[in-house]
C-alpha cells in the first residue's frame, strides 16, 4: 500500500548586505526555483520592522511565484518540509542570532532556522561545509573571515563608523574627502570630483555637504567605482588595508598557503582593485592561492540551510513564470552581429508593434480617463506611482501639466521609488519596498476623491503595488499600468495591461514598454485637459506663457481665435496678466 504521499522539501537562503538582500529558494532535488532581490538588510542598520517587512516580502514571493507544477503538490509550501537559513550583514554575536531568530521564527513557524552572518553564506558558497580558507570580501563594507579545521578567525567587519577599511563605502568617502581637501587647496575640481558631482547630478562641491549628511551607507558606496578609476593611490591602500587583514587571519590560523576567494561586488566588478589584492596577498603569503569566489555568496545561504548539491540554473518551468518584459525576443538573438543600420530597422520595427498593443486595449483607458475627469471635477488628484523609468514617465508627464495647462502642482502628481536621487541616477533596491511605496501614498493625504495610477512594466513592482494597496485602504481609485501580466492584482486594481511582448535588448523596458507608457500618460492627461476645457480647437487657452517662446506661442492662440493681429492679442494679453483665457473674452 502506498499511503501518504512524501511532500517534496524546500529550501530557502536569504542573504542581507549593505547594499541589497537576496533570496533563492530551492527543492530536495537541488533545482533553484526562484531568486528574488530587495533592499539592503544590515542587522545594525534595520529596525525589527524593517526586517519584519523584508521577510513577509520574501514568504508572499515564493509563495506566488513558485512553478505551477509545483503549486499544485497536496501540501502547500507553508506546510511542506522546509529549511531556511538567514544570513544578515551585522549578525556578530548570539544576540543578534537570537533576534534575528525570533523574526524569521514568526514569519515561518513550521520552518527549521538556521541563523548566521554574510560571511558565513560567502564562506559556504566558497569552500563548502568542511574545507578550509579564507574569505577576503569587499562590497558596501568589508571583511576578511578563514577557516583552518575547527578554528575560525576574522579581521574587520566593524562597520563604517569603526572600520571597513578597504570596502566601497571607504574608498567612496575616502575618496571625496581627498577630492574636496585638493578643491580647497587648488581651487580646482579634477576629474574624480567632476564625475562624482556628475553622477549626483549636483552643480557644485558645496552641494555635497548636503548630499553626504543624507546619504546612506549603499549609496555612498556607489560612488567607489569613479574612485577607483581615478586614484590610484587610493586602490593601492584600500588593496593594502584587505592583504593586510588577509595576512593577519593566515596567521592566526597557522595557514601558510591558504586557498583565498575573493567576494563582495567592488572586487567582483574592479579587476584593477583584483589584480593589486592579488598581488599584495601573495607578497605576504607567496604559497597563497587567490581565486575569484566562484559562486554567487547567496547560494551558500541556501547551502547553510541543508542543500548541498545545487544547479546553477532556475528550474526550466520557473522561466516561464518570468515577467513577459524580462523574456529574450526571439526576433533579436543576433543583436550583436547586425549592422547599425539593421539595428535602426530592428528598433523601428519592434516600436511599431506599440500602437496596435494599445490599440487593442484602448477601453481601459477610455475607462481610466473618464475615471481622472470625473475626480478633477470633484477636486480630486491624480499621481502616478513608479520606480526607474517607469517612475520618471510619470514625473515627467506630471511636471508638464502646470506650464500646458496652467494646473495646480498638486493636481497632478509624480511619485518615484527613491525619491528625487531616482530621477537623475538609478536607486534599484528602491522599487523592492512596498512600505515605502504606502507610506508615500500617506504623506500625500491620497483619500476618496483621489485617483492613483500605478505603473509597472512586470506588473509586479514592490513600491508599487504597495502604494496602490494602500490607496486602496483609503478608498482611492485605482490603476496598474503594466506590460507582463500581473498576478493577484484584478480583484484589487483596475489592470491597464498591454501586451508589447519582450524587448530588442532583454529587460531592458525603457524601450517599447517606456514608449507605450508615455503614449498612455499622455492621452490620460491631454485628454482629460480637453475634457476639462483647457483646449479649443487644438489649442492650449490654458498654457502658463512663463518665457519668450510661450508668450509667443500665447499671442498667436490669442490672435487666431480672436480674429486680430498679434500686436492687439498682445495687448489684450498685457491687460489679462497673460491670462490666455482672459484674454480672449
Amino acid at each position: 500500500m502506498g499511503g501518504e504521499p512524501q511532500a517534496e522539501s524546500f529550501f530557502l537562503g536569504i542573504e542581507g548586505g549593505g547594499t541589497r538582500t537576496a533570496a533563492l529558494l530551492g527543492n530536495s532535488r537541488g533545482r533553484i526555483l526562484q531568486r528574488l532581490e530587495f533592499g539592503p538588510l544590515n542587522l545594525k542598520l534595520s529596525t525589527d520592522a524593517q526586517i519584519l517587512t523584508t521577510f513577509r516580502q520574501i514568504r508572499s514571493a515564493i509563495i506566488r511565484y513558485l512553478p505551477s507544477s509545483l503549486s499544485h503538490q497536496p501540501f502547500p509550501i507553508t506546510h511542506s518540509p522546509f529549511s531556511i537559513a538567514v544570513c544578515l550583514a551585522g549578525c556578530r554575536t548570539n544576540a543578534d542570532r537570537s533576534r534575528v531568530r525570533a523574526l524569521a521564527e514568526s514569519v515561518w513557524p513550521r520552518a527549521r532556522v538556521t541563523v548566521g552572518s554574510d560571511l558565513d553564506s560567502g564562506f559556504a558558497a566558497a569552500f563548502g561545509a568542511d574545507r578550509d580558507g579564507i574569505l577576503v570580501v569587499s562590497g558596501t563594507g568589508s571583511c576578511v573571515y578563514g577557516r583552518h579545521g575547527a578554528r575560525t578567525a576574522r579581521a574587520g567587519g566593524w562597520g563604517h563608523l569603526l572600520g571597513d577599511h578597504g570596502s566601497g563605502y571607504w574608498i567612496a568617502l575616502s575618496g571625496l574627502r581627498n577630492a574636496i581637501r585638493d578643491y580647497d587647496r587648488n581651487g580646482q575640481i579634477r576629474p574624480a570630483l567632476r564625475k562624482s558631482l556628475a553622477r549626483l547630478c549636483l552643480n557644485t562641491p558645496e552641494q555635497l555637504i548636503d548630499w553626504v549628511a543624507g546619504a546612506t551607507k549603499d549609496q555612498v558606496a556607489a560612488l567607489a567605482p569613479v574612485f577607483l578609476r581615478g586614484d590610484k593611490s587610493l586602490l593601492l591602500q584600500a588593496a593594502s588595508f584587505l592583504a593586510m587583514d588577509c595576512g593577519a587571519v593566515a596567521r592566526q590560523l597557522h595557514l601558510d598557503a591558504p586557498t583565498v576567494a575573493l567576494a563582495g561586488g567592488v572586487l567582483q566588478r574592479n579587476g584593477n582593485l583584483r589584480k593589486w589584492v592579488t598581488h599584495r596577498i601573495r607578497t605576504m603569503l607567496p604559497r597563497a592561492r587567490v581565486i575569484l569566489a566562484p559562486r554567487e555568496s547567496v547560494t551558500g545561504a541556501l547551502r547553510l540551510a541543508g542543500l548541498h548539491s545545487v544547479t546553477p540554473s532556475l528550474h526550466h518551468s520557473a522561466a516561464a513564470s518570468f515577467p513577459l518584459t524580462e523574456q529574450r525576443n526571439p526576433r533579436t538573438m543576433d543583436l550583436d552581429n547586425r549592422s547599425v543600420s539593421q539595428l535602426i530597422d530592428t528598433m523601428l520595427s519592434e516600436e511599431s508593434r506599440v500602437i496596435p498593443a494599445l490599440r487593442k486595449n484602448k477601453r481601459a483607458i477610455e475607462r481610466a480617463v473618464n475615471t481622472i475627469v470625473a475626480a478633477f471635477r470633484r477636486g480630486g488628484r491624480l499621481f502616478y506611482v513608479g520606480a526607474g523609468t517607469s517612475g520618471r514617465l510619470g514625473v515627467l508627464d506630471a511636471s508638464e501639466c502646470p506650464p500646458t495647462f496652467s494646473t495646480d502642482p498638486d493636481m497632478v502628481q509624480g511619485i518615484i521609488a527613491g525619491g528625487v536621487a531616482a530621477l537623475h541616477q538609478a536607486v534599484e533596491a528602491a522599487e523592492d519596498d512596498p512600505q515605502a511605496g504606502a507610506e508615500a501614498i500617506r504623506n500625500r493625504a491620497v483619500g476618496t476623491r483621489d485617483v492613483v495610477v500605478g505603473i509597472a512594466a512586470s506588473g509586479n513592482t514592490p513600491f508599487v503595488l504597495g502604494a496602490l494597496d494602500e490607496a486602496r485602504r483609503r478608498h482611492a481609485r485605482t490603476f496598474l499600468l503594466c506590460f507582463s501580466k500581473p498576478i493577484n492584482v484584478s480583484t484589487r486594481h483596475s489592470v491597464l495591461f498591454f501586451p508589447t511582448g519582450p524587448e530588442v535588448l532583454t529587460g531592458s523596458t525603457r524601450l517599447k514598454a517606456g514608449t507605450a507608457t508615455k503614449l498612455v500618460l499622455n492621452m490620460l492627461t491631454t485628454i482629460s485637459m480637453i475634457r476639462l476645457g483647457k483646449v479649443v480647437s487644438n489649442l492650449m487657452v490654458d498654457l502658463k506663457p512663463g518665457s519668450h517662446k510661450l508668450r509667443a506661442r500665447a499671442c498667436r492662440i490669442v490672435a487666431t481665435l480672436r480674429g486680430c493681429s498679434e500686436t492687439m492679442a498682445r495687448q489684450r494679453l498685457v491687460s489679462a496678466r497673460w491670462n490666455v483665457k482672459r484674454a480672449l473674452r
